[in-house]
């Protein structure tokens, strides 16, 4: 049984990542030490942000040795009460836009960006 779970996202500026996510969803870290820092959302979710190198050090080898840092290498799809707020929130603090919050044929309204570190994020509302 999965008691409590955590999306890692490798970073490439700790410092700079956790002024985004403070911005964007308006909570402090519940852990920041050099190496990770940890934000606990809603309903038991857990970001975490960890250094490039951090995973180099921690399993001894380097799993994107040829990695091209353009490409997006994940997607972290977040429900939220108000998609547009978030989207504008990450937009002002230097995301990039990808596609504007608009309805979706699997009945959500999501708004799409890059985060500094070219992470795809997306800000969901399910509509009833």
């Amino acid at each position: 049984m999965i008691v409590q779970g955590m999306t890692i996202l490798y970073v490439s500026d700790q410092k700079a990542s956790k002024a985004f996510y403070e911005s964007v969803f308006q909570v402090q870290p519940t852990l920041d030490v050099p190496g990770m820092t940890e934000f606990r959302l809603e309903n038991g979710f857990t970001l975490g942000l960890m250094p490039q190198d951090g995973i180099k050090r921690l399993l001894g080898q380097d799993l994107f040795p040829e990695r091209d840092e353009r490409n997006p290498r994940v997607e972290l799809y977040l429900h939220v009460g108000n998609a547009q707020l978030y989207l504008d929130r990450a937009i002002k603090n230097g995301a990039e836009l990808i596609h504007k919050v608009s309805m979706r044929d699997w009945g959500d309204r999501v708004g799409y960006y890059l985060d500094p570190d070219r992470h795809v994020l997306a800000f969901a509302e399910t509509v009833q």
